[in-house]
């Protein structure tokens, strides 16, 4: 989710067409481009790689703890796929059992507003 920011080289370069350049070494290193500008390591690219990957888990926690993934929001995941898919009707036929499942829980008093509904749990 992060990037690639390192990779594991075999040979520190590569060559095309008669034109030897550093490997690619991942994106916190230089570019994958195969041209001499891409190739030439940038330390910028470092301090890029650290924020987003300070970023990422802080944006996978406000998606658990947000209630973007709310059972109750399951009609609203996804609309595209079920209007271009062709599993479109078993999808929808899933998410009228997880609607109807929802009312059953209310009516035995697990409201969807609580927290075990609203949100996920994840570790890194």
């Amino acid at each position: 989710m992060a990037g690639q920011f390192v990779k594991p080289i075999s040979d520190p370069f590569e060559e095309k067409d008669g034109v030897k350049l550093p490997s690619y070494k991942g994106d916190n290193m230089n570019g994958d481009s195969f041209d001499e500008k891409s190739r030439i390591p940038d330390p910028q690219r470092l301090i890029r790689a650290y924020c987003q990957s300070a970023a990422t888990p802080n944006l996978l926690r406000g998606f658990a703890t947000g209630g973007y993934d709310a059972m109750q929001r399951v009609t609203q995941w996804n609309l595209d796929f079920v209007e271009h898919s062709e599993q479109g009707d078993r999808y929808q036929e899933l998410v009228h059992h997880v609607d109807e499942a929802l009312g059953f829980m209310a009516a035995a008093g697990l409201a969807v507003e609580h927290a075990i509904m609203t949100t996920t749990d994840f570790w890194t």
